[in-house]
């Protein structure tokens, strides 16, 4: 057990910070699932913007790693424009 004021509060707010990135990957990891299963080519390119900027938002907080986000992005392109109308 931590000895230290600061050492305790800094547990309590990596805590939190845990929790917080384990919810917004969570909540990505369930849009691109769902995106994956979108059959319509018009529902998935409304679909994407918002995608993109939650791959992107991610990425920036250092919760995954960029260049996955950019395989990630590339693959929701790709999905989207084979889709059929």
């Amino acid at each position: 057990m931590a000895n230290h004021k600061s050492a305790i509060k800094r547990i309590r707010s990596s805590e939190v910070k845990k929790q917080r990135n384990r919810y917004q990957h969570k909540t990505a990891r369930t849009a691109m699932k769902k995106f994956f299963e979108i059959t319509k080519k018009k529902e998935a390119e409304k679909e994407l913007p918002s995608l993109t900027s939650m791959i992107d938002k991610l990425a920036k907080n250092n919760i995954i790693h960029y260049n996955k986000a950019a395989n990630l992005k590339a693959n929701f392109a790709k999905h989207a424009s084979g889709l059929k109308k």
